[in-house]
Parts: structure tokens; C-alpha cells; sequence
């Protein structure tokens, strides 16, 4: 038999290690506990979403491929997923242990590991480092929320846990959306976050503490249970509860839990990687907007999963709210999905999708980890940090799998990301000449830079950029070469005077007008300017007339194809190689994640099924009736085990002191 640890509580010094707490905390230092595991996750959580917040710098900075920027959050998932399984068995180390050093690794990475990096593959090991330390976290911070929070108040403290990555997600953004303008070197938002989580880790470092077995691997339904713990925990056999953890946890209801709420989550973490990425490239959002945008999303997500918490524990039900919460998500998620391939969107319409998603899916998600717990609990409480290591296996193996599907369906996005930029400069130095490539064609101008001379080119050409037919186009070019003086004699008019001689040529004001304006503008005596007058009324009207409606169309085109030559060389391989690319993958990617949406709002529904496989009641009258049978079982214990004390102490012939 194991007893429960009679030496004193550990010390500001011995805790530095010896973290476990032989009796269960008082309120005040229980809330403490619970608050610094908490701001400990949301530390953590900013380290491990800072990238995605700086997507953009990181790219340009290194010269990432999208597909590669990807794979550095699915590899970075993975590692996760296998951190988070031996997290389970490395929970005789500590869960505190576990917590607090894993901060206190994470910081010193992300303050100067990261922005020391100088190539990408510098950058995914430290990013790797991060994920493996946040996935073994991901399992220990849950499993001391767990501890110290007696069921009955088990989804209000998971609500809390559950702003670790809400909070740390939103710090995130709020951070980069006031920095990004002023400070647009990625280095800076790592550094910024790495001096705010080294004070956390310091503040986990000297104050978290954990139960001791004898007393965690007990169910503790409310606080009133905490004399009749500490009692059991007397005769706690530990060693038996701790065996078969692992074959006790590979189980439907806990497996298809973890795997249905992971898939719920689809959609929140393709945002927390990806929202900069998607509103830049599809509605050309800054980094900065992006992010506003994304407060909106983690606020809401933050109050619901309080309020969730806090509700699910005063009416002591867990799957109404998962189900509701799911619901509210998915019509929230149909009605986004709605309006996302809408480049015309307004940004508070996209505020009140991501806030109708957000509400849903904190609801849901608060009192899916209170049902979660308690699912493993009513199967074994000493596995605790067992299912939660299935669950986090699960989810990072999930959220790689995630990834990996967007890498195939959102295929446009890594033409956008990796060549749009350049091309957006291109266009904005360039924008009328672009205007103009796109008008006539590659193929025409190609054919024109092979053969300036080649006159059905030419013909394509002019007709696309005047609008007149190839018959009108070949006329002028005709005429312009048969009567070239007389041309150069109507441009010498201003357009008011050749109109009015035009209306009337016996007109004698606007006559001596045109003399006047010819002999200037040509540089020739009054005379010349005269025959050369006589001469332009020699030609046929129609001739005339299409000199002088088509041929100025002409001259603008001309002018036009003859400005292409402003753009270098370089740019003009750039466009060569990617332009039309980029204008199809422009053309693609609204569909593509319109595709990708449907996909993320299946797996919310597909999550529904998975909450009749938890341990809970539906009914809230039949709730409040267990917990008072409870109730009455806990005090007829006690009185048991008074009685019991009080006759073996009549047998030794104890006395109570006075």
C-alpha cells in the first residue's frame, strides 16, 4: 500500500522540483495554481501562433515557398502529436515540471533562437523545438486543470484553460495588428513575445504546484469531497490504478471523442495559421487588418468559453451545450461560406461570421474538455494525463492531417502567395502598361517582339486596343501613308476650329483660325499654310473621316505599345514566367477555399455523433439529482470513518484532549 506524503509542503526552494502538494489547496491557493497554468498556456500558445501572425515577413524574408511555409506547420504538428504521447509517459516526472520548464525552454527559443535564424531550415528546427515542447504542455496543462478543479465547477476552469490558445491567439494579433506597420521585421514580434513569456516562465518556475498521486487519482466531485479525499488517499493503492493505463484509454468513447473534436477544429486552426494568408490574397487585406480582424474572432471565442463554463457548471450538463454550441458554429460557417468568394465583402460582415463562429465553437469546446475529462475519469482518474496524451496525439495528429488536405485543395494559394507579391509591385510601378498586356495578349505581343513588322500583329493589336474593325485598322494605316502630309496638317488644328471647318468649310473665322494655327504649329509661311489648307480639302470625305475618328485611336495605341518598353527586362520575364499563372490562381483560389470551408463545416457536423459517446446527463434535473446523492454518500462515509476512528480509539483507550 501507498500512503499519501506527510513531510511539509514543498518550499519556495525544494518546489523548484519537488513540486507535489501532499493535502488539496485551500480555495485561494487553488485558484492561484489554476491561474498560473493558465496564463502559462496562453504564454505558449502566443509562441506557437506568433508565425502565422508574421506569415508574410517570414515569407518574404526567406525567400519560403507557400507550400513550404506549410509544411513547417504540419511538421511542426506532428513532432506535437508525438510529444503529446510521450507526454503521458513521462507524467511521473510532474505535470508541474513538465509545464514549468517547458515555458521556460519555449521562451529562450522564441527570444533568441528564432530571430537568430538566417535560413529556413534554421527557422523549421526551432520551430520544430517549440511544437514538441507545446505538445507535451498541451497534455500536462489540461491534466492540472483537471486536478485542482473538483467536477462540479470542472467546465468553468477548463473554460479558463481553454483561453490559453484563445488568449494566446488573440494577444497575438491585438500585438501585431498595433506593431506590424511600425516594426515589419518578424524578428521583432519574436522577440516582444519572448520577453513577455520569459517573465511568465518564471512566475511557473516558482509557483505552480501539482497533487500528489494519492490524491489526483481520485474523483473529486466538489470541494465538499476534500476531507473524504485526503482520508482515502490514506490507503491509496497507486500502483494498481496506474496499470493498464494506456489499453484502458484505447477505447471508443475516449478515441472518438478526441478524433471528433479535433475535427471540429478545423476550421479554427486553419485561421490561426492561415487568416493573413487568406484575406491578403483573396480581399488584399494588410497583415494588419487581417489580424484586427481575427481580435474579433478571438474575443468572442473567449467570453463564450468562459460563460459556456460557467452555465454548464450551474446546471451540471456538458453535451447541451456541445451540441448547441456546435450548431450555432455550423450555420455561423454556412453563412461565412456564403459570401467568401465576394471580393465586394465588407469587413464587418466578416466580423459578424467570425464572431457567430467563434461563439459556437467556445461553447462547444469549454464543456467538451470538462466532458472529456470526466469521460476519462469515470473509466480510470489515475489516467488522467493518459487520455489527455490520446487526446493531444489525436489533435496534432488531426491537425497535420488538416494541413496536408489544404496543401491539396487550396492549391492556388501557393501561386499568390509565392509570386502575387512581386507581381502586386509590378502592377502598382507598371499598372497602365500591365493594362495594356493584358488587353492585346502575350501571344500578340510576343509575336510583335519577335516581328515588329508583322502586319497582322499589328492589326490584332490595334483593333483590340481602339475597338475598330481589322477593315477600318488596315484603312488607316492605308490612308495615313497616302495622305501623311495632309494628316500632319489636321493635327496642326486645334479640335474645336477642325470641327467647325469641318461643319462648314466657307466658315471665314474658323478659316483664318486654321491658317493661323498651321503656319505656328508647322513652323511655314501664311501662304504655305494656305495651299496646304486647299490640299487637305482635296480628300475624299470618307477618307477624312476615318483619318480622323480611327487614326487618333491609332496614334494613343501606338503610344501605348510603344510604353511597354518601360518595364526592365527582368519584370518582363517575371511576367513572361508567372503572370498568367497568378491571374488563374487569382481566378482559382475564392472557389478553392470556398471548397476548403465546405470541408471544415462537414467536420463540425461530423463532430455531433461523437457527444452521445461521452460520460454525462442530458437533463439537468437528473444532474442536480446525482450530485445530491452525492452528497449524501460523501457525508455517510465520513460519518463512517468518524465512527470508526472513535471506536479504535475507545479500544487503545485514546482520549480525546480537552
Amino acid at each position: 500500500m501507498s500512503s499519501i506524503r506527510t513531510e511539509a509542503p514543498p518550499t519556495l526552494i525544494t518546489g523548484l522540483w519537488q513540486r507535489k502538494l501532499p493535502h488539496y489547496p485551500d480555495t485561494p491557493a487553488r485558484s492561484w495554481y489554476l491561474a498560473v497554468v493558465v496564463i502559462t498556456s496562453i504564454a505558449l500558445y502566443y509562441q506557437l501562433f506568433v508565425t502565422g501572425a508574421v506569415a508574410n515577413e517570414l515569407i518574404g524574408y526567406f525567400d519560403l515557398s507557400f507550400a513550404y511555409f506549410v509544411w513547417i506547420f504540419i511538421i511542426g504538428a506532428a513532432f506535437g502529436a508525438v510529444a503529446s504521447v510521450l507526454a503521458g509517459a513521462l507524467d511521473r516526472w510532474g505535470r508541474a515540471n513538465i509545464v514549468a520548464y517547458g515555458v521556460v525552454i519555449c521562451s529562450l527559443l522564441t527570444l533568441f533562437a528564432a530571430p537568430a535564424t538566417t535560413t529556413k531550415g534554421q527557422f523549421l528546427l526551432v520551430y520544430i523545438l517549440v511544437s514538441i515542447v507545446e505538445g507535451a504542455v498541451l497534455v500536462a496543462t489540461p491534466a492540472l486543470i483537471r486536478d485542482f478543479s473538483p467536477q462540479l465547477g470542472r467546465a468553468s476552469a477548463m473554460g479558463f484553460w481553454t483561453l490559453g490558445p484563445v488568449i494566446g491567439a488573440l494577444v497575438t494579433t491585438a500585438i501585431s495588428t498595433h506593431t506590424l506597420d511600425s516594426h515589419p521585421d518578424w524578428q521583432y514580434h519574436y522577440r516582444v513575445c519572448g520577453i513577455i513569456s520569459i517573465v511568465v516562465a518564471v512566475i511557473a518556475v516558482i509557483g505552480l504546484r501539482e497533487l500528489s498521486p494519492q490524491l489526483r487519482d481520485q474523483i473529486m466531485v466538489s470541494v465538499r469531497d476534500k476531507a473524504l479525499i485526503e482520508a482515502r488517499a490514506l490507503g491509496l493503492n497507486v500502483n494498481e490504478l496506474e496499470k493498464g493505463q494506456w489499453r484502458q484509454m484505447l477505447r471508443p468513447n475516449i478515441l472518438g471523442s478526441a478524433l471528433g473534436i479535433s475535427m471540429f477544429l478545423a476550421f479554427y486552426y486553419t485561421i490561426a495559421s492561415f487568416l493573413v494568408v487568406y484575406m491578403a490574397t483573396n480581399f488584399g487585406y494588410s497583415p494588419a487588418k487581417a489580424n484586427g480582424l481575427g481580435n474579433w474572432f478571438w474575443s468572442a471565442n473567449a467570453i463564450a468559453l468562459v460563460l459556456a463554463g460557467i452555465v454548464s457548471d450551474k446546471i451540471k450538463v456538458r453535451k447541451p451545450f456541445m451540441i448547441v454550441g456546435a450548431l450555432i458554429s455550423s450555420v455561423g460557417m454556412f453563412w461565412f461560406n456564403s459570401f467568401t468568394d465576394k471580393p465586394d465583402t465588407g469587413y464587418y460582415t466578416f466580423v459578424a461570421a467570425f464572431v457567430v463562429i467563434a461563439l459556437g465553437t467556445g461553447i462547444a469546446y469549454s464543456t467538451w474538455m470538462a466532458s472529456f475529462t470526466e469521460t476519462v475519469e469515470a473509466q480510470n482518474p489515475a489516467a488522467t494525463a493518459v487520455g489527455l496524451a490520446v487526446w493531444g496525439g489525436t489533435l496534432r495528429g488531426v491537425i497535420t492531417v488538416v494541413l496536408l488536405g489544404l496543401l491539396v485543395v487550396v492549391n492556388a494559394a501557393g501561386t499568390l502567395v509565392n509570386y502575387g507579391p512581386r507581381l502586386g509591385e509590378i502592377q502598382h510601378a507598371y499598372g497602365a502598361q500591365l493594362a495594356t498586356i493584358q488587353t492585346v495578349g502575350t501571344d500578340t505581343l510576343a509575336a510583335l517582339q519577335k516581328d515588329p513588322q508583322d502586319q497582322a500583329a499589328q492589326v490584332t493589336a490595334m483593333t483590340k486596343l481602339t475597338g475598330a474593325t481589322a477593315g477600318e485598322v488596315q484603312q488607316t494605316f492605308v490612308l495615313s501613308t497616302q495622305y501623311k502630309e495632309q494628316l500632319a496638317t489636321v493635327k496642326a488644328i486645334d479640335k474645336a476650329t477642325f470641327a467647325t471647318l469641318s461643319a462648314n468649310p466657307a466658315d471665314a473665322n474658323a478659316g483664318l483660325a486654321a491658317v493661323g494655327q498651321v503656319s505656328k504649329n508647322l513652323g511655314i509661311p501664311i501662304d504655305q499654310a494656305i495651299a496646304r489648307l486647299q490640299a487637305l480639302q482635296q480628300i475624299p470625305v470618307a477618307d477624312l473621316t476615318v483619318l480622323t475618328t480611327v487614326g487618333p485611336k491609332l496614334e494613343d495605341a501606338a503610344a501605348r505599345l510603344q510604353a511597354l518598353g518601360a518595364i526592365p527586362a527582368d519584370d518582363q520575364a517575371f511576367l513572361a514566367a508567372h503572370g498568367k499563372e497568378v491571374q488563374q490562381a487569382a481566378q482559382d483560389s475564392p472557389e478553392q477555399w470556398k471548397r476548403w470551408w465546405w470541408i471544415c463545416l462537414l467536420a463540425q457536423i461530423a463532430f455531433l455523433p461523437f457527444v452521445f459517446l461521452m460520460a454525462g446527463h442530458w437533463s439537468p434535473k437528473k444532474a442536480a439529482q446525482e450530485a445530491k446523492e452525492h452528497d449524501e454518500m460523501v457525508a455517510r462515509e465520513l460519518a463512517e470513518m468518524a465512527s470508526e476512528t472513535d471506536t479504535a480509539k475507545a479500544q487503545t483507550g485514546e482520549v480525546e484532549p480537552v
